[in-house]
């Protein structure tokens, strides 16, 4: 299933463990909850779903990478502690409490949530020396003797043994213990994550053209060369600083998070053309209402992937001005100035994509784009725009969908 999917099914299972009954009690008891193993590809997202689902059913989150503890902060440190056993007093080996274990009952204390989710990241992926304890605590949910805090659900991740040397394969019985889910990455399903996090539309233009390079790991004479979902986050955040600064994009930083040659190299040749597409169809004028005769002339002669940039660069121009707009400053003079320039702006851009594409794939494109944000959905919900909705019904749903998605 995609990282979309997959974070519903397990908020489903948040819910379902932290439901009680009329006495206070959980209706599915600590022992039947089973640990969640999240299996999957590196860089998907797999972290950031955990924060978005402790969000969402507002519990706390302990969150912790495995490969980088040791044996003794996972288990704890061993102490001498006396017992008396038959009248005879004895010495015994105990740990003190898991730096991982504290670190739940630090969250309870300091914060007051009593429920949450536990996560452990790349838990197939630890030393041999630490196996055994991950065995025990995906099995019995201890570390150490310590056990896991009742109301706490545990969430591991790892990943496939096609993407790391160092993974570890469960046996069955630890398996026959768990809730296991299949993830894999889905470009479509980033791109909505993409659009809200504001990924910089030179990579989500890129990406519509080349859904290839979304995400690849190869592996050929010069090495291990791969491609990730959070690469490509990170180079977003690094461009629009880089721009903000005046400071050059080069193949060379491209490649420092695209570390493929072949994909580093095409995308910083696609980032310069998007960024000259940007000055020759003048943007910014085209969403002031004032489009030059001679930018339809060239779009009417332009390859898909031209007019592709040009849709990305109009729907980026409007989520620049959508953020302006502040929803808690209803009947402000000031912001409801906003609200109407921000909706002429987009009454423009449709007049311009009218002439220019008609019921075509870019106008999919650009009614996709704008039904996926949510600084769109907030606008149209102050500033009703008929021609978006009748676009939407008409590409977004039916046959004609269909007919354009197999067209693309």
């Amino acid at each position: 299933m995609n990282i979309k999917q997959a974070k519903e099914e397990i908020k489903h299972t948040v819910q379902a463990y932290l439901l009680k009954g009329e006495k206070g009690e959980y209706k599915i008891p600590a022992v039947r909850q089973r640990p969640v193993l999240l299996m999957g590809p590196p860089g998907i997202g797999k972290t950031q779903i955990m924060e978005q689902i402790a969000t969402e059913c507002n519990i706390g989150l302990v969150s912790y990478t495995i490969t980088h503890h040791t044996r003794q902060s996972a288990v704890g440190l061993p102490m001498i502690k006396e017992e008396e056993y038959d009248g005879r007093k004895v010495s015994v080996t105990e740990y003190t409490m898991s730096e991982i274990i504290a670190s739940v009952y630090n969250r309870i204390r300091d914060y007051g949530q009593k429920e949450g989710i536990l996560f452990i990241d790349e838990i197939n992926c630890v030393s041999e020396t630490l196996t055994p304890t991950m065995l025990q605590f995906l099995q019995c949910k201890t570390f150490g003797n310590q056990k896991v805090p009742e109301g706490w659900v545990i969430v591991a991740a790892g990943n496939p043994p096609e993407y790391n040397k160092s993974v570890r394969e469960f046996d069955m019985v630890t398996l026959d213990r768990v809730r296991q889910i299949d993830v894999e990455a889905d470009l479509n399903i980033w791109k909505e994550y993409a659009r809200n996090q504001h990924i910089h539309p030179a990579i989500i233009s890129y990406l519509d053209i080349r859904p290839k390079n979304f995400y690849r790991v190869e592996a050929d004479v010069d090495g291990l060369q791969f491609v990730t979902a959070r690469g490509w986050e990170d180079l977003s955040n690094l461009i629009k600083t880089y721009e903000e600064l005046h400071l050059p994009v080069t193949e060379e930083i491209i490649y420092e998070f695209i570390r493929n040659h072949d994909a580093a190299q095409d995308m910083s040749a696609y980032y310069d053309l998007y960024r000259k597409y940007e000055d020759d169809y003048r943007i910014e004028e085209i969403l002031k209402g004032q489009a030059p005769a001679e930018v339809y002339a060239r779009l009417m002669h332009a390859e898909f992937d031209e007019k592709l940039s040009v849709v990305n660069l109009l729907l980026d121009g409007l989520m620049k001005m959508f953020e302006r707009v502040d929803m808690t400053k209803q009947g402000d003079a000031e912001n409801d100035q906003l609200v109407q320039k921000a909706g002429q702006m987009l009454e423009h851009a449709f007049d311009f994509c009218d002439e220019a594409f008609g019921m075509g794939q870019e106008m999919l494109i650009f009614i996709t784009g704008l039904t996926m944000t949510s600084e769109s959905a907030m606008l149209l919900s102050v500033y009703p725009c008929e021609r978006y909705q009748q676009y939407q019904k008409e590409l977004l749903t039916g046959t004609k969908r269909g007919e354009i998605l197999a067209q693309l």
